[in-house]
Order: structure tokens, then C-alpha cells, then sequence
């Protein structure tokens, strides 16, 4: 089954996060800040010190079959390509974010996965959130997969 709703963009907010801090924590203050808690993240580039994420990794036992990896760090510096993601709200009322990243080193190797806490900012990082206006990104916990997923709705 496809859920969907149907909205428009409320209002963007640009932001430029500074040398030492960190990406994850940087988009959850800004989310904070502004009150946003339906949001999508238009875009995102800069440079990070080194960069830490998950990869989805087979999980035998688990409903979902999946889960994610242990962390992967990549030494730097490193070129942060595009940062994406959802914004939706967590079930204490605050921002809840699941970002996805793209980087590449020094060589001009790619590589992308789950953004986690632990991505220093190197000398920008400079993003654009969207907020939803008329969508409820909820995301909430499913038994039968026994994890977290986001389910738009009309608000």
C-alpha cells in the first residue's frame, strides 16, 4: 500500500553550519529553532573533517531481514556531495531526522549512507531546509517490521 498526502512548502530555511560542528546536531538546532517538525532537506553541501554513517546490512532473524551497519568512518578531509533526507516528528514532540549523505575523498572515491552523529563541519556546510505545509511526516514504530518509518499524512 502506497501511503501519501498532499501539501505544499510552508516556508525554506536557508542555514550555513561553521568549521567544528557537527552536521547531524547543526540540521536538529536548526529544526528546533524554527519549530519544524515536517520538513524535507532541499539541499546540502560543504566539506566535512571525516565522515561517520550507517550502510544497510543483512540481519538475519530480524523482521525487517535488514538493519543498519556498525558505523563506517571515512578519514578525511572529505567533499560532503548531498545531504537528503525527511524531518518528521518524533513521539516526544521533537524533530526527528532520517538524513542520508553522499561524500567523496580526496581520490574522488564515493560513497553514501546513513548520516549519524560524529561529521564535523571542515570549513562549510551549508543547507536549505523545506517545511511541509498540509503533511504530517510521523514516523513512527512498525511491529510488523519492528522499526521506525515515516508515514505521510494530511494534517
Amino acid at each position: 500500500m502506497i501511503e501519501h498526502a498532499v501539501g505544499s512548502l510552508k516556508r525554506t530555511v536557508a542555514f550555513r553550519l561553521s568549521p567544528g560542528e557537527d552536521l547531524l546536531g547543526g540540521i536538529q538546532a536548526v529544526c528546533e529553532h524554527y519549530g519544524i517538525k515536517s520538513g524535507v532537506l532541499l539541499s546540502g553541501i560543504g566539506s566535512l573533517r571525516s565522515a561517520r554513517f550507517f550502510t544497510p546490512v543483512v540481519l538475519p532473524g530480524t523482521k525487517a531481514g535488514y538493519g543498519y551497519s556498525t558505523p563506517v568512518e571515512e578519514a578525511g578531509p572529505i567533499e560532503l556531495i548531498s545531504v537528503s533526507g525527511i524531518i518528521g516528528e518524533g513521539e516526544n514532540g521533537a524533530p526527528l531526522l532520517h538524513v542520508h549523505c553522499c561524500f567523496a575523498d580526496g581520490t574522488g572515491r564515493t560513497f553514501s549512507g546513513h548520516l549519524i552523529e560524529g561529521n564535523e563541519v571542515l570549513m562549510t556546510a551549508d543547507l536549505v531546509i523545506g517545511e511541509l505545509d498540509g503533511i504530517f511526516m510521523d514516523r513512527r514504530y512498525d511491529p510488523e517490521l519492528d522499526v521506525y518509518l515515516v508515514h505521510p499524512t494530511q494534517r
